[in-house]
């Protein structure tokens, strides 16, 4: 088991928190008008704020293009590590989170506020980082993601992405170890992107003068959090189609249980202090939520 049963449960919890609080926002964008009254063949979405616009892509090839940015944002980040650009780093990760954050928010309320909310946020969690922010900004981030791209994929381009992601994972931990060292450069920097629980919290000790003593932390990376929500997404502006919203809702949440359970598995196979890729076991978990989705509409 990789962690106590406390900081087991905490880490799921927070999981299936983060991926309830992302297909709701998912949800706020859908024009579900449009689709009761037959406007639409198809689930339309409600504007970004700020005029942000997603990227014109076909559905089914739109994994293409998360798949490219994925590659060339972990080739920058390796390069900003190797050259210390420390400063252009905390830059880029703030702005993005920033935008997340903005757009989780604008599924509430009315966009300006939404995005001035969304930068007091980004500012703390980069700037002024604390375990509560930082666990409250990643549970509200995903569904701000999950806004941009759920509109562009349908469920073929977003099963390709898990399978792709999920052997990207697999070889980035136990190939190139690449995600490794991704993960303890973002935890010596304070900006993690993913959820962090620490066994304690941590305490300053004075010797000589003051330090932060370290303790153990479990983490569970971003990328986990938002590709299986991505995919609950999809598959939820689907089944908005043909049931009532409520409906399509609660039976899409089957996703996020199913990958829950699978990360629960993960979670007491695992051995201490050892890394594991976890999307692919959150890619079985979503496609089996899925199959019971379909075998229930």
């Amino acid at each position: 088991m990789k962690h106590t049963s406390k900081i087991t449960l905490a880490l799921i919890g927070l999981f299936f928190v983060s991926q309830i609080i992302g297909l709701a926002v998912i949800n706020n964008y859908i024009e579900h008008e449009k689709i009761k009254i037959g406007i639409t063949e198809k689930a339309t979405f409600k504007e970004l704020p700020m005029n942000l616009s997603r990227p014109k892509v076909e559905e089914e090839t739109s994994f293409v293009y998360i798949l490219v940015a994925i590659l060339i944002v972990t080739i920058l980040v390796l390069v900003l590590m190797k050259l210390g650009g420390m400063f252009f780093w905390k830059l880029w990760y703030f702005l993005a989170i920033w935008l997340c954050l903005g757009i989780a928010f604008a599924a509430f309320m009315n966009h300006i506020p939404a995005m001035i909310l969304g930068f007091l946020m980004a500012f703390y969690k980069v700037f002024r980082p604390a375990l509560i922010i930082q666990n409250l900004t990643e549970i509200l981030i995903y569904g701000g993601l999950a806004a941009i791209f759920v509109p562009i994929m349908n469920v073929f381009s977003a099963v390709l992405l898990l399978v792709f992601i999920s052997i990207y994972d697999f070889v980035a931990v136990y190939k190139t170890k690449h995600m490794i060292k991704l993960a303890k450069f973002q935890s010596k920097l304070r900006m993690f992107a993913g959820l962090l629980i620490p066994y304690k919290l941590p305490k300053l000790k004075r010797k000589g003068k003051v330090k932060l003593v370290k303790v153990r932390t479990a983490v569970l990376g971003g990328g986990d959090i938002g590709f299986p929500l991505i995919f609950a997404g999809v598959v939820m502006k689907g089944l908005m189609l043909n049931n009532p919203a409520w409906q399509a809702f609660l039976k899409t949440m089957i996703i996020p249980f199913s990958a829950t359970l699978a990360l629960l598995y993960l979670l007491l196979k695992a051995e201490k202090k050892k890394f594991y890729p976890a999307m692919p076991f959150l890619t079985i978990g979503c496609l089996v939520g899925y199959f019971i989705v379909l075998a229930i509409t």
